[in-house]
């Protein structure tokens, strides 16, 4: 049963199983709130009773994020959950999600109501299309995509794909995954300029979050790159 914890000062994290392709990877929703009060979804999981009983107690669901091409499977309940919310999303997903109705685009200037919160980063010169966000009140980077971090897997086959691929047990991503960067120069700026952030935590979707030394944890994970 998914139930918001506390990650760091003003960010809380929820996840759920989730498989994909027959791996079991599971999923992480992170929320924001905002100086404002309201609330930033930051790629949706299923809402339970529980889990908007826990939001609705933090303050008012003001925006969902979809950040990249892949994480809006459970968009449209959580815009259906909170009308009122804005969604946001890639510029490609408007295409790939004629059915949901985005009030913003993603890229690199934060929303106006997260200017003083959030400062944001899209990664170029890769398939996925994603916005890093950074909450520098709290110094935490938060991803979907950019890094998987896997010790404890159950599941036999998730754990042998990631074991050939020499990224259980560290952070990383799959040599198989990488083929999602056709551009790695592109990528490779995009990504020292999201080292230039002071993190110190990464909240992520996959694998377990980082809540120490996630920048020198992230570089490392990225030298392929």
């Amino acid at each position: 049963m998914a139930r918001l914890q506390a990650f760091a000062d003003n960010v809380w994290i929820a996840e759920v199983e989730h498989s994909y392709m027959g791996l079991h990877v599971g999923a992480r929703m992170t929320v924001i709130r905002l100086s404002s009060g309201a609330l930033l979804l930051h790629s949706p999981i299923p809402l339970t009773a529980e889990l908007r009983s826990d939001l609705d107690a933090l303050g008012p669901v003001g925006h969902i994020v979809c950040p990249n091409l892949f994480h809006h499977v459970y968009a449209g309940q959580a815009a259906a959950a909170y009308p009122r919310a804005l969604l946001h999303g890639p510029k490609k997903l408007r295409k790939k999600r004629r059915d949901l109705s985005f009030a913003g685009t993603l890229g690199d200037t934060p929303h106006p109501d997260w200017s003083g919160d959030l400062q944001l980063l899209t990664i170029e010169g890769c398939l996925l299309h994603e916005t890093l966000f950074f909450h520098p009140a709290s110094r935490t980077l938060i991803a979907c995509d950019l890094v998987e971090n896997f010790h404890t897997v159950p599941n036999w086959f998730t754990r042998t794909y990631l074991r050939l691929g020499g990224v259980l047990g560290r952070t990383g991503w799959h040599p198989l995954l990488r083929l999602a960067y056709y551009n790695r120069k592109r990528a490779r700026a995009c990504v020292d300029r999201m080292l230039e952030w002071p993190f110190e935590r990464l909240a992520l979707s996959h694998g377990e979050p980082l809540s120490e030394n996630a920048r020198e944890i992230v570089r490392d994970g990225l030298a392929w790159l």
